[in-house]
């Protein structure tokens, strides 16, 4: 096959949306990009390296005679360690968006947690406030998975879901952390992945963009059941979400949860 058709098939499996989930966040054109291009310059680098061994085993030896270093390699390679300087910068301006800096004031809060083999997403409730929890009282049989304390007026209005409802359009800053091993929470089609750790509170922050249904995953082996450690994210209207919450808190009520 001619060079120039596999680089061709390469470009267009990179610029096409159907190697990647379909992306629900803001901020996940701007990592598709970057993504792409990295596809491409592999692709790129991978043919040029191989060209270059074949070039180098069918060419005929050269006289021993020391002759000057050609300028194309040089450039070349100046150019690839330029734009993978460009790609590493983007990269990290993209990773600090979402975890160093910080996220509006009216962003929402959500609690994620992980156990094996369950995630679950707490809601602050009307006093924006979350409510102590005690590691003795987690029971997950008793209706208190993240082991809340009841005796915290605090934790009174907060609402624990096995599913993460988040309204379209608004940020959500997660809060992550882990009752027991660590866990990868990864959102492919929020473009979006966190560590949850054992005694660390990781913070990440996105806008979800499309309505629709995303699985959530687990990307760290955390054990004999990490295959089953799944979740769904449903962004819905800012109308179904306050539905949706109003629901959870008079289940909420009618059970006497803590």
């Amino acid at each position: 096959m001619p060079v120039h058709v596999i680089l061709l098939d390469a470009v267009r499996v990179a610029q096409s949306p159907t190697w990647m989930p379909s992306d629900g966040a803001l901020h996940g054109p701007a990592l598709d990009h970057l993504m792409r291009w990295n596809l491409i310059a592999l692709c790129l680098c991978f043919l040029a390296a191989h060209a270059w061994l074949v070039a180098a085993i069918l060419r005929r030896r050269k006289s021993t005679q020391a002759t000057a270093p050609k300028a194309l390699p040089w450039i070349i390679l100046t150019a690839l360690c330029a734009m993978y300087v460009w790609m590493a910068v983007i990269a990290q301006r993209l990773w600090a968006e979402n975890r160093f800096a910080g996220p509006a004031p009216e962003a929402m809060q959500v609690e994620v947690v992980g156990e094996q083999f369950q995630w679950y997403f707490r809601y602050p409730g009307e006093d924006a406030a979350f409510g102590i929890t005690r590691p003795e009282l987690v029971n997950a049989a008793g209706g208190n998975p993240l082991g809340l304390d009841a005796r915290d007026a605090r934790g009174k209005d907060d609402v624990v879901s096995s599913v993460l409802v988040l309204p379209v359009g608004r940020e959500a800053d997660l809060r992550l952390r882990s009752l027991d091993v660590i866990h990868g929470f990864f959102i492919p089609g929020m473009r979006l992945k966190e560590n949850a750790v054992p005694g660390l509170v990781l913070h990440v922050h996105f806008t979800p963009s499309v309505i629709g249904t995303y699985p959530i995953l687990c990307s760290q082996v955390c054990g004999s059941g990490h295959a089953r450690m799944q979740a769904m994210l449903s962004v819905v209207s800012p109308a179904e979400f306050q539905a949706w919450l109003a629901a959870r808190e008079r289940a909420r009520i009618q059970e006497g949860a803590p």
